[in-house]
């Protein structure tokens, strides 16, 4: 790679010819502000916050988009950068809705930050006489769009584009009146979205957030008339921390734990049991197929595995005809539910009709799961809320709970006995390895040692392949990460029948680590950090030193078959934990 010689700021550097003049200040540690910028998604000058003045060049130039020259100096604090960053901004922020106090973003809003480093005066936005945007609202059960707060800096667009290859947002309409949503402003649950909350996590502000139901939950857990019940999805002890300033990655589990007990809750269970029930239906689903094509009887392979309801609702809509390859098992979410209304409360001796559920979830399409008509039994749903990791700090931090000085807690429910593959669920390839160590033993009738599938937990291979040997036959497994990915790998299933047994699939990249209801990341953070490994990471670190790493010799999910399921795919189990899928119109309504 060729260098070139630069100055910022006064400091001379050798740097590669191909960069820009923001990553070369990167590299001299000189922070140059942005706001539309995210590196490798929306990269288009829009937002003219990132100007520096080049030697040489009359007018300001985007940082973020023009490459370095061999002799280039560059400024980047002169009067004349602010005053133009200033003027910018007091643009931008007479069209904002301030309601700072309330909203989701208040504490991690790149806008706000901003504004306070500018210290921007609203005069614009405070005049009568200037007129405003119209509101354009589209909300749904696990998103809302909210255009009083959107700068139309594109970065969820280019974020949809990139992530999902769904491109469901785009601009609407031009010059002042232009707002960004679905053509026509349809509604977003009739829009072919899967809410994998992309868009979300990458917004600089509170235009897109998830539909908040903190209130519900704080109503709920001070109704003594019901008993409510908690669950933790696996992926939430890695990430939650971030929220009170622990580095990412870190597990605070017990702290979790601990606050849960605090805000009032009855009862609190851990997904992970669920993840582990999950491994045993879907273990038994698997071997069941691989038995009738065996007979050659009529049977969909691969079989498709996830924990991901984005996945469900992409196959849904737009590949529909795989719709026989999925799994039927419920998600674990949904399964830790059934078993708490419909086992656990014998247990307890609570009556199920007063038991409610409140599942905390990295996912924001979980709301949307929670509320689908086929996730109930006999008309109790199994799920009665969802909150997002976000929304948990957010409800913590209201209850004035100091997180970082909980003391460890763990709950004694049957239902938070969890093993090492049940937590890996929330790591791409996580739910594929859990089910392989209990598949290949089962098929083998013998105990075997646990083998790490290393090849399957790359966070940088969109598809990643494995061979497995089950007794002395190999058989070749996938996992494909991001949804952009979908398309390539039902290519490869498509051309290649009977090539595959068994597939993963995760909305999300990363994983459910990467989830859209996680902490946000501001976008600086993001450039030079691997926020989905450093979170999968400590996840595949609690099932290193885990006692137990295979879902089947979880002794509390040994003592649910024993007492009430009787055996994997019995009758009863299929009528609490298992579902059925169907074909999704978009723009039909």
């Amino acid at each position: 790679m060729n260098e070139v010689k630069i100055t910022i700021d006064g400091t001379t550097i050798n740097v590669p010819s191909n960069i820009t003049i923001m990553e070369a200040a990167n590299m001299m540690d000189i922070y140059i502000p942005r706001l539309c910028f995210l590196k490798d998604i929306n990269e288009t000058s829009a937002c003219r916050i990132c100007v520096v003045e080049v030697e040489g060049v009359p007018s300001l130039q985007n940082s973020c988009t023009v490459k370095v020259k061999d002799g280039m100096v560059v400024k980047t604090k002169t009067k004349r950068i602010r005053n133009s960053i200033i003027n910018n901004l007091e643009l931008l922020a007479a069209n904002h809705h301030f309601e700072c106090w309330r909203c989701t973003r208040e504490r991690n809003c790149e806008f706000l930050n901003l504004l306070r480093k500018y210290n921007i005066a609203n005069e614009m936005g405070e005049d009568d006489n200037y007129k405003r945007k119209d509101q354009v609202l589209n909300i749904t059960d696990s998103m809302i769009i909210n255009s009083f707060k959107c700068l139309n800096c594109g970065r969820c667009i280019s974020a949809c584009k990139k992530y999902s290859g769904l491109e469901i947002l785009n601009f609407n309409n031009r010059g002042f009146n232009t707002y960004i949503g679905p053509a026509s402003n349809h509604n977003m649950d009739d829009s072919g979205c899967i809410y994998c909350g992309k868009c979300i996590q990458s917004c600089p502000v509170g235009a897109l957030q998830e539909m908040d139901n903190t209130d519900q939950v704080l109503e709920l857990l001070e109704d003594k008339e019901y008993y409510t019940v908690a669950q933790v999805a696996p992926a939430v002890r890695v990430a939650l921390g971030e929220e009170f300033g622990f580095e990412i990655g870190t597990n605070v589990e017990r702290k979790t734990y601990q606050a849960l007990s605090l805000l009032g809750f009855d009862d609190i269970t851990d997904t992970n049991f669920a993840a582990d029930v999950t491994i045993l239906e879907e273990g038994t689903e698997l071997i069941e197929r691989l038995k009738k094509a065996k007979n050659n009887e009529d049977v969909a392979l691969p079989l498709f595995t996830s924990c991901s309801p984005g996945w469900i609702r992409y196959i849904e809509t737009y590949y529909p005809e795989f719709i026989g390859n999925l799994s039927t098992c419920k998600s674990p979410q949904q399964m830790q539910g059934a078993l708490i209304k419909h086992y656990y409360s014998k247990k307890i001796g609570i009556d199920k009709d007063k038991i409610r559920v409140v599942a905390i979830m990295p996912c924001i399409a979980k709301k949307h799961e929670a509320n689908l008509p086929n996730m109930e039994v006999n008309g109790m749903r199994d799920v009665d809320y969802v909150l997002t990791t976000r929304e948990l700090a957010r409800l913590i931090k209201r209850c004035n709970i100091d997180f970082p000085r909980l003391k460890d807690y763990f709950p004694n429910s049957a239902l938070a006995e969890y093993t090492g593959a049940g937590v890996i669920f929330g790591a791409t390839g996580g739910v594929m390895e859990a089910a392989l160590r209990t598949v290949k033993e089962i098929m083998e009738k013998k105990e075997s040692k646990v083998v790490d599938l290393n090849e399957l937990r790359s966070v940088e291979d969109n598809i990643k392949e494995a061979t497995i040997k089950i007794n002395d036959k190999e058989a070749l497994v996938a996992v494909v990460h991001g949804a952009t990915n979908f398309p390539k790998m039902l290519k490869k299933i498509r051309e290649n029948p009977g090539k595959y047994l068994f597939v993963e699939f995760m909305a999300c990249i990363g994983g459910c680590v990467n989830g859209g209801g996680q902490p946000i990341v501001q976008a600086h953070i993001q450039d030079s950090i691997n926020v989905s490994k450093l979170r999968a990471d400590a996840l595949h670190k609690i099932d290193e030193f885990k006692e137990i790493r295979k879902s089947h010799k979880n002794p509390e999910v040994e003592n649910l078959y024993l007492e009430f399921l009787k055996k994997p795919g019995s009758k009863v189990a299929h009528r609490l934990l298992h579902t059925q899928y169907n074909k999704i119109d978009i723009y039909s309504k």
